[in-house]
């Protein structure tokens, strides 16, 4: 018999090992911004303790906010944001050091920073529930299409190497709001889809031995496809245009888990590939610079060469398997080493295995937030949790991919590590809303009748033809009524596979496997432990007498 929930969520050995991953954090960034100075100018920095001191404040600030309002969030997140953002600080530090003239660019880093810490902190504080988001699902996706249009308006948005994505904002210099649309629409993406998952999961013609998509549920996957050529087209943004179709793609197969919607997602980025590389100036530039990049003829071009990426590849070769020691290396030699390339200053100066252990670290706040989606009983959070971690994990595969010649450069900056405060400002954003949703996921089910959180699913779908009115209107919390959800369950939809599931069974995404393959509750918060025959006496869902 499995342990009740209360038993195995222990909030105190959480929060303990993400202090102590946070000590160890902020004492390898501090590491590396002392070796930066010994490097290149022969002895510590004479600013090393307030840098640690204002770093460690952050830090243990968001730590402390975590612990007392999201005892449960994930204890992993908080400490690999900080060491990311804290190598990033001390790389900037030293690729402003090479100039000629000192800039100060990672005292303005450091102050971007806190800015995205203080925001982080405030979502952890203010969002009690994140199934709350639901209700402006279609408010966010409006708002992010406006961040997302805003450069294009005359006087307010700014050309930057014929890129159209910054705005002008007093104070602040320059700002991309695409950086924050891309939240917006992950909520948005989230919400649509949970809503709409019957209808893209119905059933068409089988070809070639896969079941395709109905022809009328083609309708979002086009629309994102020509929202994102409209974003190559006129802000001649290659990475955000990438990255927003492939994270609609990304979600709505995990909606559906019907693997035609990737490949027909893979068949419309191909379309838009050709289409791009033939009628777009800027697009055929990247591409041959990325082909034929050692080519003199591209090299030596003063716009759209290779040149930038050329030394990126010789200064990783440099640094070799173990690098050349942090300020010993010459990552000045690459234009943008502190923004675009990053990502290769690193390689030279820590080598191949500090690059691995950077791409390890992206890759456990992947799983982590991946393991929070699978945790989550409602399917808004996970389709909330597995967009969040999508957008980083396509963001660090594209602006890897093309430092490393993999694919053609994008102009997306690396997460975390880059100089850029509006990516900084987004992806502690991002950070702030796992810790929110993997709290509601860990969280024992009796603390959800606390009159903060009430522990309650996503609506049963409503079959096509079905009145509006037998969805109660709470169905805008993602919250049904019992007596709601009894009789929506009652009308069966005949392209639903729910011959499947044990009839006491009502989790959201009707084509998951049975609950007892599912783990046992021990290992996830908020699920009911046992058989499927087994019922949670705080459990508000009906039983299979009910429906």
């Amino acid at each position: 018999m499995n342990q009740a929930p209360s038993q195995t969520a222990r909030p105190r050995p959480y929060r303990l090992a993400e202090l102590g991953l946070l000590i160890l954090a902020i004492a390898v960034a501090t590491c590396a911004y002392a070796l930066v100075g010994l490097g290149v100018e022969g002895t510590i920095p004479a600013n090393v303790y307030g840098y640690a001191g204002w770093l460690a404040a952050l830090g243990l600030i968001l730590h402390v906010v975590v612990w007392i309002k999201a005892k449960y969030a994930d204890p992993v997140l908080v400490p690999i944001a900080v060491l990311l953002n804290g190598l990033g600080l001390a790389m900037i530090y030293r690729v402003d050091l090479g100039r000629d003239e000192y800039l100060g660019s990672g005292m303005t880093q450091l102050i971007w920073t806190s800015l995205g810490v203080v925001l982080a902190g405030l979502i952890v504080i203010f969002l009690k529930d994140h199934r709350l988001l639901r209700r402006y699902t279609y408010i966010s996706g409006m708002a992010g299409l406006v961040l997302l249009l805003l450069p294009l308006v005359p006087g307010l948005g700014s050309e930057h190497y014929g890129a159209r994505i910054w705005i002008k904002v007093p104070l602040f210099g320059s700002f991309q709001p695409g950086e924050v649309s891309k939240i917006l629409l992950t909520i948005f993406f989230a919400g649509y889809l949970v809503s709409y998952k019957d209808q893209l999961v119905a059933a068409g013609k089988k070809f070639l031995g896969i079941q395709w998509p109905r022809l009328r549920d083609l309708g979002p996957i086009v629309t994102a496809w020509v929202a994102s050529v409209g974003v190559l087209v006129f802000e001649r943004d290659l990475g955000t245009s990438l990255l927003f179709f492939g994270l609609f793609v990304a979600m709505l197969y995990v909606a559906t888990s019907k693997a035609s919607w990737i490949i027909l997602g893979l068949g419309f980025f191909a379309a838009g590939a050709v289409l791009a590389s033939l009628y777009f100036t800027h697009v055929q530039q990247r591409i041959d610079g990325w082909l034929n990049a050692l080519t003199p003829e591209v090299y030596n071009k003063e716009v759209g060469g290779s040149y930038q990426l050329v030394q990126g590849l010789f200064g990783m070769s440099n640094g070799g398997l173990i690098g050349t020691g942090f300020g010993e290396g010459r990552p000045n030699m690459v234009p943008f080493a502190e923004s675009d390339f990053i990502y290769a200053a690193f390689g030279e100066e820590i080598g191949l295995a500090g690059l691995f252990v950077i791409l390890l670290c992206y890759l456990f706040i992947f799983q982590r937030g991946i393991r929070t989606a699978q945790q989550l009983r409602d399917g808004f959070g996970t389709l909330l949790a597995t967009g969040l971690s999508f957008t980083i994990a396509l963001q660090v595969f594209v602006v890897v991919g093309g430092v490393t010649r993999l694919i053609p450069l994008t102009g997306l900056t690396t997460p975390f590590l880059a100089q850029g405060g509006s990516s900084l400002i987004a992806n502690w954003m991002i950070i702030g809303l796992l810790l929110r949703i993997s709290d509601n996921a860990r969280r024992p089910v009796e603390e959800f009748h606390t009159g903060v959180l009430t522990i309650t699913e996503d609506p049963e779908p409503v079959p096509p033809g079905a009145p509006a009115a037998e969805v109660d209107s709470a169905d805008a919390e993602g919250a049904v009524p019992a007596q709601g959800r009894a009789a929506s369950a009652s009308t069966v939809d005949e392209d639903a596979p729910t011959t499947n599931l044990p009839p006491a069974d009502s989790r959201e995404f009707d084509g998951e496997a049975p609950t007892t393959n599912l783990p046992p509750a021990d290992d996830r918060a908020l699920k009911r432990g046992g058989t499927p025959n087994d019922t949670d006496p705080t459990d508000q869902r009906p039983t299979g007498g009910e429906r």
